[in-house]
């Protein structure tokens, strides 16, 4: 197949969730077809060209700047389109794929994420419009609205943004071919909340198991209990989910193991989680160059998200190394990990807190579970697999399979 996959950045160095799932997938495919990358680029990244040009025929990286944010009158409350999605609109990225596709023949185009959809170019009706989806931006904006704290003004915005957003959602579900998303929980509210959704195929994020190698990073545990978190520290979901767990959990925590660390670890601390360093115990890195030497010194990984949706990446790569995870059931959504084999759950602070109390005291269950975790993510969720059950959807998809 010729694919052409467009995508809202340049998913390189992977520093973020979403870049591995865009890198991957991109390359898993351009190992079994012959696919061209248009990439928006706002960091000047021509010096990762030479990593894309290893699985693609052409690439392309377009300089591009956000929109500002629209003012309220006129502009925002006249405009049909959300906010969230005009603030992606720059005319020339148009005309730079035009350009790039011109008198090339496509059967599929790949591109990743709703903001994307404005710059899919015209096409014959024969080729394929499908959309991956690192986050359903419906969901993941209700869950927001629902979780964090705001003021008036800026939950009435919300409301306005989202009332468009479903509009939205729905005039592209009803004109593209299938929706790629990250879990069940995504499927199922598209097929509840945009009925236009014709075909949704799920594909679980995966890892790269020759980078998370047990082998090659093997546990080296701190001498006492380390608790570790692990993502982009300037992503909502992640900044409100760990102020869940200092709020609410942490003191459960401390009674039963005063001895524990916390290590947070992840690019652009925002100013509510540099604050937790002052915290006894706590460190918060700020980016670093390896994330594997923080699995290999954590006793567990805690994932105490409140907000669904998404990558999920944390989970498999820190199971693939064999660090042992306790998680919220939000944050484990879409992986096939069975409570108290693969993974530890807790839904209320009690529950999570109990939890990682367990996991930092039983260590025949810290290795059973971080063992079979590993066995089971190893099993489903390596990208090498992700990768050929997309491309065989998308055969299946095009009448070739």
């Amino acid at each position: 197949m010729r694919i052409l996959i467009l995508d809202p950045y340049v998913p390189f160095p992977l520093n973020r969730g979403t870049f591995y799932r865009a890198f991957n997938l991109a390359r898993e495919l351009g190992r079994r077809h012959e696919v061209d990358v248009f990439c928006l680029d706002d960091s000047n990244s021509a010096g990762h060209l030479p990593v894309f040009q290893e699985f693609s025929r052409r690439v392309h990286f377009h300089p591009f700047q956000n929109a500002p944010w629209q003012s309220l009158f006129p502009k925002r409350l006249l405009n049909p389109i959300p906010t969230t999605i005009e603030h992606w609109n720059q005319p020339s990225v148009k005309e730079a794929i035009h350009d790039f596709v011109k008198g090339r023949a496509y059967d599929l185009v790949h591109f990743c994420d709703l903001v994307m959809w404005q710059y899919v170019p015209p096409m014959e009706p024969r080729v394929l419009r499908v959309m991956d989806r690192s986050r359903v931006d419906l969901l993941f904006q209700n869950e927001e609205l629902a979780s964090l704290k705001m003021g008036f003004k800026e939950r009435l915005l919300r409301h306005e943004n989202l009332w468009k957003l479903r509009r939205y959602e729905a005039q592209v579900a009803a004109e593209i071919s299938a929706t790629v998303v990250c879990g069940p929980d995504d499927e199922t509210f598209l097929r509840r909340e945009v009925p236009s959704a014709k075909c949704i195929k799920v594909l679980a994020n995966g890892v790269d198991e020759a980078m998370f190698r047990r082998e090659d990073f093997p546990p080296c545990p701190d001498p006492e209990p380390t608790i570790l978190f692990c993502g982009a520290m300037d992503y909502s979901p992640n900044v409100n989910g760990l102020a869940w767990y200092f709020e609410n959990c942490d003191g459960q925590v401390l009674k039963q193991v005063p001895n524990r660390k916390v290590l947070v670890v992840g690019k652009n601390p925002v100013p509510r989680i540099r604050e937790l360093a002052r915290i006894e115990g706590v460190t918060v890195t700020g980016e670093v160059p390896d994330v594997r030497p923080y699995y290999q010194r954590a006793w567990v990984q805690m994932v105490p998200l409140l907000i669904g949706g998404g990558t999920r990446l944390k989970i498999v790569e820190s199971l693939s190394i064999g660090t042992p995870v306790v998680s919220t059931p939000i944050g484990a959504q879409g992986l096939a990990l069975e409570q108290g084999r693969h993974i530890l759950l807790g839904t209320s602070p009690g529950e999570f807190a109990t939890q990682l109390v367990l996991m930092l005291s039983d260590t025949k269950l810290r290795t059973q579970i971080a063992e079979e975790g590993r066995k089971r993510v190893l099993e489903r969720y390596t990208w090498g697999m992700l990768g050929e059950e997309l491309s065989r959807f998308y055969q299946k998809l095009a009448g070739i399979a």
